[in-house]
């Protein structure tokens, strides 16, 4: 893959990740899924051939053997998105960004977003409440848009869209994922994908839903 894949992450700390997973989840608990999700994430990477690996990353945490890692920067989580691509950026290549809400994520998938790039300009890959969980562009300096983007809304993947295509820009449209924000969520993506790490901290650390079965 002529790209350099880059992960975006909050270091998995209680009480700052995977808040919302507080009730039923203890923010320990949380913590031990938001880990196992980063994780899953980092194999999926770290499996997916690519000229550079970088993990963006804010707080501490190991880099993993053979990746990079840079702190994340900015007020707001669209500047934090824009810089992470710019910081990063080589002349003439380019770069495909995930979080660590999609623990689904495969090589095959990841493949897909910069192979997307031989005919268009960007790719981006909606999630199913609204945002995106996967943005490749063949430009980094176009993320600057994103700092301008409201995040973390119903919308956000339409307004993401939006803005590249005002910038001219030839957009491919990815597979759609469950991103990971709710215990509804959680039970979702790991009953569906149950052989990760992932799957076991939710099984692990996650109440069962009033009258489910383990």
């Amino acid at each position: 893959m002529n790209a350099q894949l880059l992960v975006i992450a909050k270091a998995p700390v209680p009480g700052r990740v995977k808040t919302r997973l507080c009730p039923p989840c203890t923010p320990q608990q949380a913590a031990a899924i938001a880990a196992a999700a980063l994780a899953d994430t980092i194999t999926a990477v770290t499996a997916t051939p690519a000229l550079h690996r970088i993990l963006v990353i804010d707080g501490e945490h190991p880099t993993p053997p053979g990746w990079t890692a840079v702190a994340q920067r900015g007020d707001g989580l669209g500047e934090r998105l824009a810089h992470a691509y710019t910081d990063t950026a080589l002349p003439g290549v380019p770069t495909v960004l995930v979080g660590m809400d999609t623990p689904q994520l495969t090589p095959h998938l990841l493949t897909a977003a910069a192979d997307a790039l031989d005919v268009a300009d960007a790719a981006l890959g909606f999630a199913d409440d609204g945002g995106w969980w996967i943005l490749a562009l063949r430009d980094p300096a176009h993320a600057a848009v994103l700092a301008a983007v409201p995040m973390s809304t119903a919308d956000t993947g339409a307004r993401t869209l939006a803005a590249l295509h005002r910038l001219g820009l030839r957009v491919a449209r990815l597979d759609t994922l469950r991103d990971v924000d709710t215990a509804a969520d959680a039970h979702a993506v790991a009953a569906a994908h149950p052989r990760g790490r992932f799957a076991a901290a939710v099984g692990t650390h996650l109440p069962a839903p009033d009258g489910a079965r383990r």
